[in-house]
């Protein structure tokens, strides 16, 4: 089968309103992919992860050979059955039951196909043989693929140790290939991105990526680039589209030649991104844990969220998935118990083929959101394998996921509190697969509020012994998951050191909760309720405060701070005290308010500003 050459219109974008200089409608891949089809030949490519490997065969395929269907096999999430098993079928003569190879359904779809096996030196021992024996005949056990319609055979693979654990050297295997080296020069990767993000002129934004050096250019790969300029146009810190790597934020440095990493450019270089796009870097953003996750279900992300146990992540994520689907509950999957047949299975079919049985929930066209959960912490390495394809490719056993909108993933650090948590590594491969990777801290997640809504005042008065009564080591061991705990001791009658992290040995989480037993037992302190309660005291205290000096005093300090600290839902309930205290504020404290504030806050400051008497 020949490429079809199709002389389609160049439609313009901001970045090449007119067809590159020297453009030949294809590149250097896409020509070694027709020459290959031509030939007969299968063709073997290495090159870098990222650079658009994958992406250009689904694209081109679908554009030169539109009659054809790629087969795309992810060679990493094999197990010895997907490709060929032997199960028993009933023969038609005779009736009896026989023993039948049967191969799996993908391979035969009933039209012309390429078979493209992707990561194909990270595939088992145990399956090697079987992809070799594609590679070398296009035959696989005692099916001629040629016969099935196969017009095509492709392995891929970065030859980095880091990634693959294999090197391929026996001869005669490699006698049968064609064999090609690429990196980003040799994919459209430019050209699909100018045409993604049309209304920029992502000009600069080349320029700035070409004089890199090759160390900064391989971390900083057009896959991991795709991912900056998502978040950049969602106005959310760039820093988000910059892998996690076991943990870490991946740091933009010049690797020395002993190859440890030299200077950290990594601010300077996505702040010179963001310049050239004419859009902010912002530090952070309010509410970012909720932001990003409307975000992925609007534009299809997969997202990736680390943060200390305990903080609430996985329920904020769970409830902002409900709302942006309708009150749909989000498909839930927790990897330290979830197997591989709880996400697919293949069995044999009527026709003479191996099918991979999808679990229940993946099936049907409605939406879909996916929350994998505890997402380091995988039960087996078959079901991690099945579950990259899914975050790779949104796709189970070569099938599209129907209706899937977005994808969640929620993890802890590999440390906490200077304990090593029990997490799995990743590699950079692996990690660039998330348009987005936040690092969650507790406080961007509004427990606060879930806790006084479902517990009433003593989950205030143990919040506000959070944040006043303890230092911020003590407020890093008691989690929003602890304080759910210490609420119901207390409402149980019981002692309050139960609830906190037993480290063995009869210690408990180094934190003091005498003051907190104080709090609970009507100890006088100071908190918006109490405020609100003597606020004509409160008042004449900040009038003394505003004669003495401009600027406050201590009675300003304390105000200022219990404002500041209080949760919306309080600030909304006690309302008229607050206008009536911020108004004696000194002007540099009241517009503390609105900094990093969420849109909620900002709309409640707004509203009590305008309320203040002139």
């Amino acid at each position: 089968m020949t490429a079809l050459r199709t002389a389609a219109a160049w439609r313009p974008n901001a970045t090449y309103p007119q067809p590159p200089e020297g453009w030949t409608g294809v590149s250097r891949l896409e020509g070694f992919i027709d020459a290959m089809i031509d030939m007969g030949q299968t063709g073997q490519i290495f090159g870098e992860h990222g650079i658009g490997k994958t992406a250009t065969f689904f694209s081109h395929i679908a554009e030169a050979y539109p009659d054809a269907e790629l087969v795309f096999v992810p060679a990493a999430n094999l197990t010895p059955d997907d490709l060929l098993a032997n199960a028993p079928v009933r023969d038609e003569e005779t009736g009896r039951l026989v023993l039948r190879q049967l191969v799996m359904s993908q391979l035969k779809p009933g039209k012309p196909f390429v078979l493209l096996i992707d990561d194909s030196l990270q595939a088992g021992e145990s399956i090697q043989s079987q992809l070799m024996q594609i590679a070398c005949n296009w035959t696989l056990g005692g099916y001629d693929l040629r016969a099935l319609g196969c017009i095509g055979v492709f392995l891929t693979d970065n030859e980095s140790l880091a990634e693959t654990a294999a090197r391929r050297s026996d001869l005669a295997i490699l006698d049968r290939m064609v064999t090609i080296r690429i990196t980003a020069r040799d994919t459209a990767w430019r050209f699909k991105l100018a045409a993604k993000y049309r209304g920029w002129d992502l000009g600069g934004v080349f320029s700035l990526w070409a004089s890199l050096s090759p160390g900064l250019r391989e971390l900083l790969s057009p896959r991991t680039l795709d991912h900056i300029l998502a978040n950049a146009q969602e106005g959310f810190p760039l820093s988000w589209g910059l892998p996690l790597v076991n943990g870490e934020r991946l740091r933009l440095a010049e690797p020395r030649p002993d190859g440890s990493p030299g200077p950290h450019r990594t601010q300077e270089i996505l702040d010179r991104i963001a310049q050239t796009l004419g859009v902010p870097n912002p530090a952070r953003i309010a509410d970012p844990v909720r932001s990003v996750v409307r975000a992925a279900l609007r534009n299809r992300w997969t997202v990736l969220l680390q943060g200390p146990p305990g903080c609430g992540k996985t329920e904020l994520v769970r409830q902002t998935v409900r709302e942006g689907m309708g009150g749909r509950e989000p498909l839930y999957f927790s990897l330290p118990v979830t197997n591989v047949e709880d996400l697919c299975a293949p069995i044999p079919t009527p026709d003479g083929s191996l099918d991979n049985l999808l679990a229940a929930a993946f099936t049907g066209t409605e939406p879909k959101a996916i929350v994998w959960d505890e997402y380091n912490r995988p039960k087996d390495k078959a079901a991690f394998a099945k579950l990259m394809e899914i975050t790779q490719e949104w796709s189970l056993a070569g099938r599209p996921i129907e209706g899937l909108r977005a994808q969640i993933a929620v993890q802890n650090p590999p440390y906490h509190l200077g304990r090593k948590l029990l997490v799995a590594r990743n590699n950079i491969a692996q990690a660039t697969r998330f348009t987005a990777s936040l690092i969650v801290q507790p406080g961007d997640i509004p427990a606060n509020e879930w806790l006084i809504e479902t517990y009433g005042p003593v989950a205030e008065t143990v919040l506000e012994w959070w944040k006043h009564d303890i230092d911020d080591d003590g407020r890093a061991w008691i989690t929003k998951r602890t304080i759910e705990r210490l609420v119901k001791l207390h409402q149980r009658g019981l002692p309050l050191e139960m609830g906190t992290v037993y480290l063995g040995d009869g210690e408990y989480a180094p934190v003091s909760l005498t003051g907190l037993v104080e709090r609970l037992n009507n100890r006088p302190v100071t908190g918006l309720r109490e405020m609100a309660r003597q606020v004509e005291a409160w008042e004449t205290r900040l009038r003394r405060a505003s004669d003495e000096s401009s600027e406050g005093g201590d009675d300003s300090d304390v105000v200022h701070q219990v404002i500041a600290n209080a949760e919306l839902s309080q600030l909304k309930k006690h309302r008229k005290a607050v206008t009536r205290l911020v108004a004696l504020l000194p002007p540099k404290l009241r517009s503390t308010y609105l900094v990093g504030a969420s849109e909620e806050h900002q709309r409640f400051w707004i509203e009590v500003f305008a309320a203040m008497p002139r």
